[in-house]
This record gives structure tokens, C-alpha cells and sequence, in this order.
């Protein structure tokens, strides 16, 4: 599963090719030549993560902890952590019902807002240059900036963060750091927002009917994982998007100043390059059949979002404009699926930082190749590497 062509840049060929020899559930092995299932068929995605009791999150059922050395490189994806993730059942479901209540009162114009004024900084620092990356200097930058203001922190206090978020993120040398600067960050905000609460999601979590049922470590954990798992995919999101309208002739008008067609090249990029591609995932309960396989009690089954989306029982001209078309996976499906006010909250900001981007640089071109944009080496994960662009030089606008 770790091979040179699963990271490859035509990675559907090979989802293709691994159907048509083993169907919608393909044995792989992950790093450290661990025994998992992939699964890659939309009807199958649907059918495990609509039944939590056979197919659970509890990675606790798991038949190969005995082989599983404690510094597995994939343990901070499996393992057991006191956040909302590997929480299962009725406590899962009050605890999703706290985060979704937080995000849900976000106010959309608050959201806008300080989307378009990070955005505006974040391009009045290069504007001037006539060259950019657009990942390294927008994408990976944006999504955390916002995210931080509406949990509650300032706009110099989230600018501190986003080093941290981007090395948990990227698993660099300074992750480990970067994870407990953030918790040290995020316990600060909590602790202040018990003395004097204020409209942000910080204030209310902590203040919901629900919150009296979770810990501090656990509400901090949920809010960690809102941050980080928020910022990542909404950042390549971001670059995806502009990547498509660069390079494809269908969404060209948007290089205009058209705004339709933003919408279009942001979902169409969720069925062809989302950038959550693969998870670990879900572990069966018991013995059961999947796809034509014989499942064993504890296998663990990785969730293919990217090769579901392409399955072609449900997309069978696989070269047709998905257009407004929103059954896709890239969100997950079923009672751990990302939260629909964090989707919005993730649109929002894609779609205003795209928007502000066009709306700033209208000239903006690929400074290289298309051959030449490379994706990060990640099998779970869908982004480029880079994105380096040129424009016309212009004047910084010191926000809107």
C-alpha cells in the first residue's frame, strides 16, 4: 500500500486495476507489512460506516495489537486517544452533538470576515513579487488563521499556532513539539474562557448542556482535533481547487472574475482529488461477509474516500462534469462523518480564499509545467507539494 505507484500522481489507474483483481474489497499490507482490507467500493464505504456495531471505531478490538510495536509509525492514526474520534455509541453521540452545537453558531458573516482579512494579508505579502507558492505562502496558512479566531484566540496569538498546526500535521521532526505547544495553547484559551466567556467556540464548548459529561482533557482533545483535522483538508482544498482552474479549460472563467464556476472546480476536485483520500479506519466485531470477502472479527478496514468516489457502479463515465453532484465521500458518511457545520465552516473558507485570490490577482498563471506539480508522497492524504504561480505585481491593500 506504501509502494512508489500508490503515491503516485495516477493513483485512479491504480484503484482501477486493483477492483478488477480483487472486486470493492482489496487486501493490502501497511507499513511494517501489516495485514489490512481496502476498501474501495462506494456501496461498501456506505454499507460500513452506516453500521457502527459491526464495523466500529473502537480500534480497542483490533487482532493484531500483539504484533503492533509500540513506535508503529501509523499508531497516532489507530491508537486509542481520548478525543472524539475513537469515541463509539451513545457517548459518541452526545459528544457530537457538544462539537456540532459549538461550530453550528458560528456566525457566517463573522466567518467571512476574518476569511477575507487573512486572506487579504496573507496576499499582500507577496502580491508585490509577481511570483508565489501558492501552498507554502496561501493554502497552508489561510485555513489555520481563520480556524484560530472563531475557537477564540487573536489574530497574532493564531499566527503563532500555524507553524505548530503544519509540523502536526506534515509528521516533520518538530511534531511532537508542535502538538504540545498547541495543547499548551488551547488549555490556555479554555482556562481563560472559564474566567471570562466570550462568543467563540472555545467559550462554547465548555458551555453546553453537554460538556458537564466530558473531561477538560477531553474537551481540549475535541477542540485539537477540530483545529488540526480542519485546517489540513481545507487547505488542500484550497490548492486543489486552484490547481484545477489553472490547468483546465472548464473553469478558465474564473480566472475572469467569474464566481460560478468557483463552486464548480471546488466540487468537482472533491470527487476527483479529495483531499482526505484513504482513513484507518474501521475493525469488525465479528466475523462477517463484505464485497465477496470473508472478514475476520478485528480486521482492520481502511476507508478508500478517493477509489469510492470513482467506483464505476455509481460514476460510470468516469470523464463526465460531476457539476453539482454532492454524493461523494470526501466527508465521510454515517455517525462519524465530519460534522455539517465544520463542512460549511471549511467551505466557507476555501471558497473565500479562492475567491479573494481571483479577486486580488486576476492574472494569475502556473509558473511551471503542469507535468511539473508534484503531490506530497502521502497514501491517506491529497495535496500538492507546491504550487508556484506568477501575476502582475500590485499594491498590498492592508485589508479590506
Amino acid at each position: 500500500m506504501f509502494g512508489t505507484r500508490f503515491i503516485s500522481e495516477d493513483r485512479g489507474k491504480l484503484y482501477r486495476e486493483m477492483r478488477e483483481q480483487h472486486g470493492p474489497i482489496a487486501p493490502v499490507t501497511l507499513v511494517g507489512d501489516v495485514p489490512a482490507w481496502l476498501v474501495l467500493g462506494y456501496r461498501e464505504l456506505h454499507q460500513i460506516t452506516g453500521n457502527p456495531g459491526l464495523f466500529t471505531r473502537d480500534s480497542s478490538v483490533w487482532n493484531m495489537w500483539d504484533q503492533i510495536p509500540p513506535d508503529w509509525p501509523l499508531m497516532p492514526m489507530v491508537g486509542r486517544q481520548p478525543s472524539i474520534l475513537y469515541e463509539v455509541g451513545d457517548r459518541h453521540e452526545r459528544r457530537s452533538t457538544l462539537v456540532s452545537d459549538a461550530l453550528r453558531d458560528v456566525d457566517p458573516f463573522e466567518l467571512r470576515t476574518h476569511s477575507e482579512q487573512h486572506a487579504d494579508e496573507l496576499i499582500d505579502a507577496f502580491c508585490g513579487s509577481a511570483r508565489a507558492d501558492l501552498v507554502d505562502e496561501y493554502a497552508m496558512q489561510l485555513p489555520a488563521l481563520v480556524l484560530a479566531r472563531i475557537f477564540g484566540f487573536t489574530g497574532e496569538d493564531g499566527a503563532a499556532l500555524v507553524p505548530s498546526i503544519n509540523a502536526v500535521v506534515d509528521g516533520s521532526d518538530g511534531a511532537i513539539e508542535g502538538r504540545q505547544y498547541l495543547q499548551r495553547a488551547m488549555g490556555t484559551l479554555l482556562r481563560s474562557r472559564a474566567i471570562a466567556p466570550a462568543g467563540d467556540v472555545a467559550t462554547r464548548m465548555q458551555t453546553h448542556p453537554n460538556s458537564g459529561e466530558f473531561s477538560s482533557e477531553e474537551i481540549l482533545e475535541d477542540m485539537m482535533v477540530d483545529l488540526i483535522a480542519g485546517h489540513q483538508p481545507t487547505a488542500d482544498w484550497i490548492s486543489n481547487s486552484l490547481r484545477l482552474m489553472l490547468t483546465d479549460d472548464r473553469f478558465a472563467a474564473s480566472l475572469g472574475g467569474g464566481r460560478a464556476s468557483v463552486g464548480e472546480a471546488m466540487n468537482e476536485v472533491l470527487w476527483e482529488e479529495t483531499p482526505t483520500q484513504n482513513i484507518a479506519g474501521r475493525w469488525t466485531t465479528r466475523d462477517t461477509q463484505l464485497g465477496g470477502r470473508r472478514i475476520q472479527g478485528g480486521d482492520l478496514l481502511v476507508l478508500s474516500f478517493a477509489a469510492a468516489n470513482a467506483d464505476p457502479h455509481i460514476r460510470p463515465d468516469q470523464h463526465s462534469f460531476t457539476g453539482g453532484n454532492s454524493a461523494f465521500f470526501s466527508f465521510g458518511h454515517g455517525s462519524h462523518r465530519c460534522p455539517y457545520p465544520a463542512q460549511e465552516i471549511a467551505e466557507g473558507i476555501a471558497r473565500t480564499g479562492i475567491e479573494v485570490l481571483l479577486d486580488r490577482l486576476p492574472d494569475v498563471d502556473l509558473a511551471v509545467d503542469e507535468e511539473e506539480l508534484a503531490w506530497r508522497p502521502s497514501p491517506f492524504l491529497r495535496g500538492l507539494e507546491s504550487l508556484p504561480v506568477t501575476f502582475t505585481p500590485t499594491s498590498a491593500v492592508g485589508g479590506r
